[in-house]
């Protein structure tokens, strides 16, 4: 039985900035994975566990239909891996990508289930998984933080465009607080529940509109508890930052005028400074420390030209504010293009191949100039 630990001691691990990786793996991280983002200078890892092999249809929940407790099976495995996290002196925040009667659009085949969303009857479930992982998980060393969702969205489905400016984005909260799309209601039922069972773990909180950077503004103020974390992901301009881009006919560049919203921006190390600080002037504004403030995720796909400008610039902007912060993703054996030890160049056949026969990844890695400008901050 691991000893239970003080609010002040769980929370201290975030009083300075720490900086880490993101783990979205198919298949349960090895002693060999963590111990290697452990040497690199890492911290602690953003874990997500919804590729994993269940039983159920949904690891951990059993199904996000018809949740009924935490698969046994399933809660023995990500327990293992956070001993092996543990063992390499990483620190955890566990991510679901799915709750109950929300699961993940990959899982769903591309579809995005709105139902948490839509009538607040479907929250009670999510306050009972949230309950029954708190309990199963209280006082493992290896826990910083629970991060209740990835990046939800409960805007999807109204009337509020992606990076509305902040006045449509207020008067969009007006009109809905109170109902089954408040965010900050939703998360602040799921916090009262897992203070019933640990008074101490850190909480995180992802903003909505899939965690964007400027999606805080609408909140009128953030949680009373004090143990909570803000967090942003950090994929803009999308536009030149995913895949799609490589394979345009006129790519979009950075530095360089690249949509955002229903605008071209000129976006360069300014326009990130200034997109990035968005939530940083919030939290501010809202009396909430910097320290309190995450950069959950960040990344490019790494075969874009200027992908590396792009992160340097972007590390640059965080950790000028003290942010602390992960990189998508360390190691990925699923999706290559934010691999960044794999350089720019193109991953070998083996590495599809081990996927479509569900074996471990074999493809060996090691640091590259792309990596280096990460590896540098870690």
């Amino acid at each position: 039985m691991f000893s239970c630990f003080t609010r002040a001691e769980t929370a201290s691990f975030w009083d300075s900035p720490q900086h880490g990786a993101n783990s979205f793996n198919r298949l349960p991280p090895t002693q060999e994975y963590f111990d290697a983002l452990s040497a690199y200078g890492a911290t602690w890892v953003r874990l997500a566990y919804d590729k994993w092999p269940s039983e159920g249809r949904d690891f951990l929940i059993g199904d996000a239909d018809h949740y009924q407790s935490l698969s046994e099976a399933d809660l023995a495995q990500l327990k293992s891996v956070l001993d092996r996290a543990h063992k390499a002196n990483l620190k955890v925040v566990i991510a679901p990508l799915s709750l109950p009667n929300m699961r993940w659009s990959q899982n769903n085949n591309d579809v995005f289930d709105d139902r948490l969303w839509s009538d607040k009857k479907y929250w009670n479930d999510a306050n009972r998984f949230w309950k029954d992982l708190a309990i199963a998980l209280k006082g493992h060393p290896a826990i910083a933080a629970f991060n209740l969702v990835n990046e939800p969205a409960p805007e999807r489905n109204s009337d509020l465009k992606e990076h509305a400016d902040s006045d449509a984005m207020a008067q969009w909260y007006k009109k809905n607080q109170g109902s089954s799309r408040d965010l900050p209601l939703f998360y602040q039922s799921l916090v009262k529940t897992i203070r019933q069972v640990d008074q101490n773990v850190a909480v995180m909180l992802d903003a909505g509109w899939y965690a964007a950077a400027d999606a805080f503004s609408y909140w009128p103020s953030g949680l009373e508890d004090s143990n909570i974390l803000y967090a942003f992901h950090m994929y803009e301009p999308y536009d030149f930052t995913s895949s799609p881009n490589i394979n345009r006919e006129k790519r979009y560049v950075y530095p360089g005028d690249i949509p955002f919203g229903e605008t071209l921006k000129p976006w360069g190390p300014q326009q990130i400074s200034t997109y990035i600080s968005q939530p940083i002037n919030w939290a501010k504004k809202s009396g909430i420390p910097v320290k309190r403030m995450v950069m959950g995720e960040f990344g490019c796909a790494r075969t874009i030209p200027g992908c590396g400008n792009y992160l340097k610039d972007v590390l640059e902007a965080a950790d000028s504010l003290n942010l602390h912060w992960a990189f998508y993703a360390f190691r990925e054996d699923s999706w290559d293009q934010m691999d960044y030890e794999l350089g720019t160049k193109k991953v070998h056949w083996e590495y599809w191949d081990a996927m479509e026969k569900g074996e471990p990844d074999p493809i060996k890695r090691e640091s590259s100039a792309l990596f280096d400008i990460i590896r540098k901050r870690l």
